[in-house]
């Protein structure tokens, strides 16, 4: 295992649309194996592979609070199937937009489907923390950062945050 640079906005590879997954192989776990490794050392709890600047529809995700034993979560080529017409406000970041925090609208509740680590086909319904956090890392999938949702003058100033303190880093 291994901890990848995670990318932050503006980069170019960010908007890339990630690519479905064939099959969950040996080099596909390994893959979610660095990306959770990276995310646990951000500290974060989700993390797209476009993040890292593999454009695959793979995401991984541990929502355990400080103090719970670490639940991982592991998702291949997810797909919402519905959701319910009830948004709820949430503030959001990422960690491709370190120290932005938001409110985005999301559906309370979505039915969704992928493969998990072994490759199995899991259908279940997300909600809470757990419904946002997974719309928020599907969107990685197609290109979009949570602050796509906010006003240009709100998105151009998260940007400006960033390559500050990216420049201050360097």
């Amino acid at each position: 295992m291994a901890i990848r640079d995670i990318l932050t906005v503006p980069n170019p590879i960010l908007k890339e649309v990630s690519k479905p997954v064939d099959q969950v192989t040996d080099e596909t776990r390994a893959l979610m194996d660095d990306m959770l490794e990276t995310m646990y050392a951000a500290p974060g709890i989700g993390l797209a592979a476009v993040q890292i600047g593999v454009p695959l529809q793979v995401i991984v995700m541990d929502l355990a609070k400080d103090g719970e034993a670490p639940a991982p979560r592991y998702f291949v080529n997810p797909e919402i199937l519905e959701d319910v017409e009830e948004l709820k406000p949430y503030d959001e970041g990422c960690l491709s937009v370190p120290d932005v925090y938001e409110s985005i609208d999301r559906p309370e509740r979505v039915k969704l489907t992928y493969l998990d680590y072994n490759g199995e086909r899991v259908t279940e319904w997300a909600e809470g923390l757990y419904a946002v956090c997974i719309q928020h890392e599907m969107d990685h999938l197609k290109g979009v950062v949570f602050i796509d949702y906010l006003s240009r003058l709100k998105r151009d100033r998260a940007i400006k945050k960033v390559q500050k303190a990216e420049k201050l880093k360097a």
